[in-house]
């Protein structure tokens, strides 16, 4: 098949729901599926909670969005990027964003493959379809 990437600069949680759902769509269809995560995005890719975060104009519907997705069976944005590795998609979180906040693999959740810099992402999804979110 193809190559499939997303640049993942945005850390809330409706832009990782995104994330989620096509990576996890593009792996089912046999596509090699690279995750970038830069800046604000890696914040989310740290060890520790992942918690709800919205963009200010949309956070009053946090609570109304949980109980949703609770009724109807959604998993969370990590859980289906865990899925989306189960075949075969990466995870890399950016060298730059990773020195300038001073993180380290050993901080990093276990979901992210490696550190790696723009070059090499650029250079895996070649001729391949890139999205930024």
């Amino acid at each position: 098949m193809g190559k499939f990437g997303m640049i993942v600069f945005s850390g809330t949680t409706d832009k990782l729901m995104s994330v989620g759902i096509l990576s996890q769509a593009a792996a089912s269809l046999g596509e090699d599926v690279e995750i970038f995560v830069t800046f604000w995005g890696l914040l989310n890719f740290v060890k520790g909670d992942k918690k709800l975060l919205l963009p200010k104009e949309f956070e009053s519907f946090g609570p109304q969005l949980l109980k949703s997705m609770q009724e109807h069976n959604v998993k969370s944005w990590y859980e289906m990027i865990k899925g989306a590795k189960e075949m075969g998609a990466k995870v890399y979180a950016c060298s730059l964003a990773c020195d300038l906040f001073g993180f380290k693999k050993e901080d990093l959740d276990p979901i992210v493959d490696d550190i790696v810099g723009a070059a090499t992402f650029i250079s895996n999804t070649e001729n391949g379809r890139v999205l930024f979110i």
